[in-house]
């Protein structure tokens, strides 16, 4: 196992992040953001925009931010770039627009992860940032990992704001996507 571990980090981040992982990834976060908006939606909009004191201050920040983000990465990793403003946290004021947004966003994940090549995943990426306007490079599987964690990150925020707002997103983890555990019993 150790000699497994060194050999993977000699030949990088690409050598562990496969289009395979990317494809999985990018169905549980359509299966999550299908979840917690259909949760989302039954509150009020007065509650979905209520100040919680979150990062990004309430369900429909976060909710444009997450959004934000994936376009981001997305614009980054095959164009257009996402022209939006660093943190997205304003973009679409109304749910039901978001909602269609997101599930826009989400196809086109979906459509990038089956898309993936070894060589894409081997490549560097390089960006200018929204936030501080500093040009970066980063390896693209690398990149490609942290759009995921960034995520589900943020949507373990989400699901908090949610729980304040009296709505139970249900099971979030991973291994409760359909299709990827065989229950035994």
């Amino acid at each position: 196992m150790v000699a497994a571990t060194i050999d993977a980090k000699r030949r990088g981040p690409s050598s562990l992040v496969t289009r395979e992982y990317c494809q999985l990834m990018a169905r549980y976060n359509r299966w999550m953001n299908e979840r917690l908006y259909a949760s989302c939606a039954l509150l009020p909009g007065e509650e979905r925009n209520r100040d919680r004191g979150a990062f990004f201050d309430s369900i429909t920040g976060t909710l444009n931010h997450l959004l934000w983000a994936d376009r981001m990465w997305l614009g980054r990793f095959m164009g257009p770039p996402c022209e939006v403003p660093a943190f997205g946290a304003d973009m679409f004021p109304d749910f039901e627009e978001l909602r269609s947004e997101r599930d826009i966003t989400d196809q086109s994940l979906l459509e990038w992860s089956a898309s993936l090549t070894s060589d894409w995943l081997a490549s560097t990426l390089v960006y200018t940032s929204k936030v501080d306007g500093k040009t970066r490079r980063i390896p693209a599987a690398l990149a490609a990992v942290h759009m995921f964690n960034h995520g589900i990150h943020h949507r373990g925020q989400l699901t908090t704001l949610m729980s304040q707002a009296g709505i139970d997103p249900g099971v979030t983890d991973l291994p409760w996507l359909p299709g990827v555990v065989q229950v035994v019993d």
